[in-house]
């Protein structure tokens, strides 16, 4: 699996790992659907992609299914993206409706 999901009080941390293609995406929406089920306790969403090589649509579509499940009030966050996966998040516009930092500390 590519994920590991860590919660801290109303911060839920998504680690992202390797490669998340076309066979692992499915994987990842998975993981995501039980906080989809707790929206109103996560108040901030957080991706950290330090460890993520790459990213293919289907993987940015759980970023998105995530976001458009848990609703406006949720903020999110990619955090330690290199440069070749933000280049990803910005050529799709996804990085307008999430926050982009290299490191997140709550």
């Amino acid at each position: 699996m590519a994920t590991y999901v860590q919660e801290i009080g109303e911060v839920t941390k998504i680690n992202l790992h390797g490669h998340i293609d076309a066979s692992i995406a499915p994987a990842l929406m998975e993981e995501l659907k039980p906080l989809i089920e707790r929206k109103d306790e996560i108040k901030k969403l957080v991706f950290d992609a330090k460890d993520l090589e790459y990213i293919a649509s289907a993987g940015i579509r759980a970023v998105v299914f995530a976001k458009q499940k848990l609703g406006a009030n949720v903020e999110v966050y990619l955090i330690g993206a290199s440069e070749a996966i933000l280049d990803v998040f910005k050529m799709t516009g996804i990085d307008k409706f999430l926050t982009i930092k290299d490191s997140f500390e709550e």
